[in-house]
């Protein structure tokens, strides 16, 4: 190996960065430092494309986009801001997985607005359902997302749309059949999407107490949210708005970080 190479091995990610951004390295260089960078994160790709190899998608094809989102964060990161960069790495490749899906998993092209009110649709069905106890119409769900009914109408149908591969896709051929996404945990309600633990510990410091109190006793004390409710005398409804709130939040700070 030769005395350059060995030099390599033994400088951070964000030092290779920041060589890479001196604007008198030569191609050459720039190119042998990417190198390396790609293959310190190559256990990262494999973890975020692992996380999402029961979805109807091959490894190989989510490996590949995790590439591409590892390459766009090399690309785009700023080595004068002094983050860390492992943990905007973990938020480009996550997100690029992502947009595959959201590329792919669509029988018929939809517009991407009804694509984005599904999931909303969703969330809002199993809210209302709990707090009306049945389920709510049209014009209530129009209400609550600020838009018409003719627009719920036609979220509802794009979801018509959503390939036979999705979350929603039944196990079983029984009307009570658990979803495919019943069984897989979702990435976006539990901390699994922060992969890199170090970056979020900071923004969980800086929460409320209860706030606080209330995400660790869900996600590293197990509790169920009817647990949780009990112990701070509040309903379960109110307490998957306070996770559903911090994950939000602390989804916003991280990206901002980065």
């Amino acid at each position: 190996m030769s005395v350059q190479a060995l030099e390599l091995t033994d400088m951070t990610a964000e030092e290779l960065l920041a060589e890479m951004s001196a604007p008198e390295i030569s191609e050459y260089r720039a190119e042998r430092l990417r190198e390396r960078i790609v293959e310190m994160h190559r256990p990262l790709a494999m973890e975020i494309a692992r996380r999402y190899r029961y979805r109807g998608e091959p490894l190989e094809d989510l490996l590949q986009a995790a590439y591409v989102g590892l390459m766009k964060a090399i690309n785009g990161y700023d080595p004068t801001l002094g983050h860390a960069f492992r943990g905007y790495a973990v938020v480009t490749m996550t997100g690029e997985v992502k947009r595959h899906f959201r590329d792919r998993t669509w029988a018929i092209r939809v517009p991407r607005v009804y694509q984005e009110r599904r999931a909303e649709l969703n969330r809002l069905v199993a809210d209302l359902s709990q707090v009306l106890g049945r389920a709510p119409t049209v014009a209530e769900l129009a209400e609550k997302m600020n838009i018409s009914e003719e627009d719920v109408l036609l979220t509802l149908d794009a979801s018509a749309a959503y390939s036979a591969l999705s979350l929603d896709a039944p196990l079983g051929t029984d009307d009570d059949a658990a979803a495919l996404g019943d069984v897989i945990p979702d990435e976006d309600d539990t901390l699994s999407f922060l992969v890199d633990r170090e970056a979020v510990k900071p923004l969980i410091d800086k929460l409320p107490a209860r706030e606080k109190k209330i995400l660790l006793l869900r996600f590293f004390g197990n509790m169920t949210q009817a647990e949780i409710a009990a112990e701070f005398g509040i309903s379960q409804m109110h307490v998957s708005r306070i996770l559903r709130k911090v994950l939000d939040q602390l989804r916003e700070e991280l990206v901002a970080e980065c």
